[in-house]
């Protein structure tokens, strides 16, 4: 984190708090402030998206479910449910005098419980611990109320849930109890040393390599210090935490060393280098790579070229015009220029008027983009990113906040609650399904292909010299040898070593606020991707990547739940200011205005954001797209199912069960025939055991295995997977 950085967040960090205290009294709602107070969370947190996507969903689980639960026409997500075989027991609603005052203090100890939980091992959780504490007292609340009996009140109930939400998340699949920790994955590359250049260590070029930062110096994108010189992968068995709308249909299951890896949506393997021969896919690799390399040459603010950035000339890509095929990548994306096959929109549709347009130099705006989209304005990692726009739409003055575009105007918790829950199961998916894929595949980075194949030699021409069938290829005017006369060419050892036109690196960037790196030829072993030398590149596997797939899902989520695909007033806008934006090095080099039409626009330019960064190439960008919009529509399908609230189990069917309490068994009576599932759970909502019984003449008999003294609840379903019953039982 360089200095401008350092101001910044002096200045932003405090003016946020404040913000968030001022804003209590204000027109926005309760679930806005507390997610506010999350983001803020997640910013003082070490950058981890699978976790913090889970974070956002979570809070949001438990804002939508309170805010159902006084409201009585919607259908809870959560309390009273199932999910993945934990039971959060409910009967009935706190009693309450102001339903408005008591949405507004259980959503408030519900989201300060999770957050106490959540983030109690941040670097910075003195302050976030402290921070969410004022905003309870300036509520008027008391911290000190940790009961959960919610049947006491407001207060209680909020623990309850947050309650119920903490024991679910500690078995559902993400390792909390041990900080995220993997189990199982280990890389079979050595750690490529981040001190000098070169990559003589891999030696599986289609797989991950970790990178090695000499004395501890990784800073994670969150600008928080890393204490691992070599920062282990990030969340490779996320596959197996517990999903929200993604299905078993969309699941496979790869075994690796005993290990099982959950990969939902499973696009296949990306291109992989052959050692041995030229031809066939190991050339897609090779493209690919390149293009990223051929990419970074157009990160210089005196490159002349100029366009126009604003909706009038990018953007409007239909999905159906994204390649399918790893060769189709080549039509898609323009090697040499940069950029994709959008065209823009001709007109503004709220205005009727053309998008003005905004000329301003490619080497100005491919940085911003890199940077912008790396992990958001403030560093509240790509899920939080996406709930600050939505939070940008939500206060748009010509947002109408009708859901779904139709129906009565809603008001600004409704509208928040049920937009959050929607946009957190699509971003938890996201997390799932990605690092899923990411686990099983483990994937090469830019950083170490590149420089890997460069230590192999040059794989165009057999005749010349360090010809090899995995190196990197030779494109004029991007990858070329270096030649006596070269001024690289500093002796024998470089004659016909290979030299790359790119963004030359943070070796000559002294400061930050007044230098930049600039574009130049250099030798291909120092090769950087447009990021922060104590950072370099993410730590964890580069297919699929986790940007295209969060920001397809969460464009598909704000495009179905506004009821329109475009921004209020026809366009989204972030501003840009002269010299001050940019972190990794000074610039831009003029005042400019990031700008959307679409929010599947904004999706697609941060998707191309991360080949400039250097981050991804294409091949690990169009199938995220493709999964995340997958994602989004089936997440916003089944949130919006909950939104009305409809009954689960048949009012027509009698049960009864006898003897009850029961010393062994039950005998219940069912106006049913078939086969039933019963599940128990124990008086905390733990998941005990299942049998499968057939019921004949409407009835059954159910024993207790094994199971001590106490109070189950047994959750009844017929053959079709419908719930039935849950009833209640005392066994002595």
């Amino acid at each position: 984190m360089n200095n401008t950085r350092h101001l910044k967040l002096i200045f932003i960090l405090p003016f946020l708090y404040f913000f968030i205290i001022n804003s209590i009294n204000a027109q926005q709602s309760v679930a806005r402030l507390w997610n506010e107070e999350v983001l803020d969370a997640i910013r003082k947190d070490f950058a981890r998206p699978t976790v913090h996507a889970r974070n956002l969903f979570h809070t949001s689980i438990a804002m939508y479910d309170i805010w159902a639960t006084y409201e009585g026409n919607a259908d809870t997500y959560f309390l009273g449910k199932t999910n993945d075989d934990f039971y959060c027991g409910f009967d009935k609603v706190p009693p309450t005098d102001n339903i408005e005052e008591a949405k507004k203090e259980a959503i408030s100890f519900a989201v300060y419980r999770l957050i106490l939980q959540r983030f109690k091992n941040s670097p910075l959780a003195g302050s976030i611990i402290f921070e969410a504490g004022e905003v309870m007292r300036e509520l008027g609340y008391n911290i000190n109320i940790t009961s959960t009996n919610y049947h006491c009140g407001a207060a209680e109930f909020g623990n309850y849930v947050a309650d119920c939400l903490i024991r679910y998340g500690l078995q559902d699949g993400s390792n909390e109890i041990n900080d995220y920790g993997n189990l199982s994955y280990e890389p079979v590359n050595e750690a490529m040393n981040m001190r000098f250049d070169g990559n003589a260590l891999i030696t599986d070029f289609n797989r991950w390599q970790p990178l090695r930062f000499p004395g501890g110096t990784f800073v994670g994108q969150g600008g928080n210090p890393i204490p691992d010189e070599v920062p282990p992968f990030l969340s490779p068995e996320w596959g197996q935490v517990s999903p929200f709308a993604l299905q078993s249909s969309d699941l496979t299951i790869h075994e690796r060393n005993g290990f099982d890896y959950w990969v939902y949506h499973d696009p296949g393997p990306p291109p992989q280098l052959d050692l041995e021969n030229t031809g066939g896919l190991s050339e897609e690799y090779k493209w690919g790579f390149s293009l990223v390399s051929a990419w970074s040459s157009h990160l210089d603010p005196c490159d002349e070229v100029i366009w126009d950035i604003s909706p009038a000339s990018i953007g409007n890509i239909d999905i159906t015009d994204f390649p399918t095929t790893i060769e189709g990548l080549h039509d898609f994306y323009n090697f040499e220029e940069g950029g994709d096959i959008g065209k823009g929109h001709p007109i503004n549709p709220t205005t009727n008027e053309p998008y003005e347009p905004q000329m301003i130099k490619r080497g100005d705006y491919t940085r911003v983009l890199a940077e912008f989209w790396a992990d958001g304005p403030d560093s509240e990692t790509p899920p939080g990113h996406w709930y600050t726009i939505f939070n940008y739409v939500s206060d748009h003055p010509d947002l109408v906040k009708k859901i779904g575009g139709e129906g009565a105007i809603v008001n600004d918790l409704e509208w928040d609650v049920k937009g959050y829950f929607a946009l957190g199961g699509a971003l938890h998916d996201a997390a799932v399904a990605a690092w899923g894929i990411k686990g099983w595949y483990d994937y090469v980075r830019p950083v170490s292909a590149i420089r890997g194949m460069n230590e192999l030699g040059q794989s165009s021409d057999p005749t010349l010299e360090h010809f090899h069938p995995g190196g990197l290829p030779l494109i004029p005017n991007f990858i070329e040898l270096i030649l006596p006369g070269d001024p690289l060419y500093t002796g024998f050892g470089i004659l016909n070593n290979i030299k790359i036109k790119a963004w030359r690196g943070p070796d000559y960037i002294a400061n930050p606020i007044i230098d930049t790196a600039k574009v130049d030829w250099i030798p291909a072993e120092s090769w950087w991707p447009y990021q922060r030398p104590n950072f370099v590149s993410p730590p964890f596997a580069g297919y699929i990547s986790g940007h295209s797939t969060f920001s397809r899902a969460a464009a598909e989520v704000l495009t179905a739940y506004t009821g329109d695909p475009f921004f209020p007033g026809g366009m989204g806008e972030f501003f840009c200011k002269k010299n001050y934006f940019l972190v990794f090095e000074q610039g831009p080099t003029t005042d400019l205005t990031l700008q959307w039409a679409t929010y599947r626009d904004a999706s697609d330019q941060c998707s191309l954001s991360r080949i400039w960064g250097g981050i991804h190439p294409p091949a690990d960008d169009i199938p995220g797209r493709l999964i995340g919009e997958k994602i989004g529509k089936d997440a916003y399908a089944l949130a919006e199912k909950h939104f009305n609230k409809t009954p689960e189990i048949d009012p027509s069917i009698d049960i009864s069960f006898y003897p009850n309490p029961t010393d062994c068994a039950v005998r219940i009576y069912v106006e049913y025939e078939g086969l039933m599932t019963i599940k128990v759970f124990d008086a905390k909502g733990q998941f005990r055991n299942e049998e499968q019984l057939i019921v004949e003449n409407n009835r059954t008999i159910f024993e207790f295995n094994k199971e001590v003294s106490g109070v189950y609840l047994l959750v009844g379903y017929d053959e079709n997977g419908k719930r039935m019953f849950t009833k209640k039982v005392v066994l002595d």
